[in-house]
């Protein structure tokens, strides 16, 4: 039944590729990859394969990529992604030497892929659980290890009617949290270790080599700034119209989708506040002698909002912030990155749809992180906020401590793997 679904969810992609952009790039995409692995992975290349869903798990298994790229030279690594939003994003990745979609999860599929990719051992990061792949690597005596995984109770491996095959499957399972390690054991997995979440080593390094933003400086002139990092329609209809009754705060607004239609909408929403937008200031017009920007320099401590219409910048921009909403929490996928925010002891802030992401749910048990559910519920936050800036800088505090507590994620994986890195060795 799972094959015949894989098949369908294939047939269903080509056909919703003509009326979708986003189909349309990973429909094309895997059209590619067996030509890809045929052209870039020779018969004696050892290869790593790391297969990230999006743009979220990449960053989550970046760092360990990393580390074994640095240690382990003679292997070539192949980056995976399933969706386009992590692959278009991430295509020239220099810590990979291969990078492709990987092909929907069908017997014949993970065959052909497997055959040309021939991995020594494979990380699937987080969510990553397609049986096909896992079974056909388990039939191929390839290790295979789950990176930064989640288990829940309401997954289907846990029900009566769930299917644990492909777990069976992994040679070793890194956690995030002990109710994972507990479900595993209770479900007779004792190949598992708790580590705790990569992305956390990650937005430690992204902060100590956060570049310096003048542009951004400038802007907030010292005024209490409020950031929306990836925020979606359903976000800005809450926040945008709160700050137009605070113009005391700086606005950063970093929407989720950069596009000049979104953009046109965000602007209209701020009609009568004076913006600018990122790309028409860029940092590089920094005069260093003068400490301003020629000829822009009151206008930018002027503006109201700053709209960064661009990506690349958010992690760095952060550093700048007293607040952060991080955006996605009314839309299905549920929020975006809330460490990346939170390691510069900002407090964050999201919308209900946050349930699935363990860090969010603790930093919301300690206080570092808040939910609103709406504009009144928003609009009580900030007010707290703006009432007591002690609450405000405790909260972030709270926030950076629970990152750098969780940091060692990285080494911990990579220590479990490196037997295999070992053993693989001719």
């Amino acid at each position: 039944m799972y094959s015949i679904a894989m098949y369908l969810m294939s047939f269903g992609a080509f056909i919703g590729a003509i009326f979708s952009k986003k189909l349309r790039l990973q429909v094309k995409g895997q059209a590619k990859t067996f030509y890809i692995l045929h052209k870039y992975i020779k018969k004696n290349d050892r290869v790593v394969w790391v297969h990230a869903a999006s743009l979220g798990e990449f960053e989550q298994g970046r760092l360990l990529m990393e580390l074994i790229r640095h240690r382990h030279p003679e292997y070539k690594i192949l980056l995976t992604f399933f969706s386009p939003s992590g692959y278009e994003v991430r295509k020239d990745y220099e810590g990979a030497d291969v990078i492709c979609y990987l092909p929907f999860d069908t017997p014949g599929n993970a065959a052909s892929f497997l055959r040309l990719a021939h991995p020594e051992f494979g990380i699937l990061i987080k969510y990553e659980f397609w049986a096909n792949y896992l079974m056909m690597a388990k039939h191929w005596k390839i290790p295979m290890y789950s990176v930064s995984s989640i288990f829940r109770p309401t997954q289907h491996f846990f029900r009566w009617y769930g299917n644990k095959a492909p777990l069976r499957c992994f040679t070793h399972f890194f956690v995030q949290n002990e109710e994972s390690l507990q479900l595993l054991g209770n479900a007779g997995f004792n190949n598992v270790t708790v580590v705790g979440d990569t992305r956390f080593d990650r937005v430690i390094l992204v902060r100590k080599m956060s570049a310096n933003l003048p542009l951004v400086k400038t802007f907030c002139d010292g005024k209490p700034t409020f950031i929306a990092g990836s925020s979606w329609e359903s976000d800005e209809e809450i926040y945008i119209p709160y700050f137009a009754k605070h113009k005391d705060w700086k606005l950063i607004i970093a929407p989720h989708k950069i596009t000049g239609h979104h953009i046109s909408q965000i602007c209209s929403m701020l009609e009568g506040r004076k913006v600018v937008l990122y790309s028409e200031i860029e940092d590089n017009d920094f005069n260093h002698e003068r400490g301003v920007f020629d000829g822009r320099d009151e206008r930018l401590r002027d503006a109201e909002v700053l709209i960064v219409d661009f990506f690349g910048k958010l992690s760095s921009i952060y550093r700048y912030c007293d607040v952060a909403l991080i955006g996605g929490g009314f839309i299905t996928s549920g929020i975006h990155n809330v460490p990346e925010a939170a390691v510069y002891g900002v407090p964050t802030i999201f919308g209900p749809n946050s349930k699935k992401f363990q860090e969010a749910q603790t930093l919301l048990q300690l206080g570092g992180s808040f939910e609103f559910t709406d504009s009144a519920t928003f609009a009580q936050l900030m007010d707290d906020f703006i009432a007591d800036p002690e609450s405000m800088k405790e909260a972030g505090k709270i926030a950076s401590d629970y990152i750098y507590s969780g940091s060692g994620a990285v080494r911990k994986c990579y220590e479990g793997i490196k037997s295999t890195l070992k053993e693989q060795s001719h």
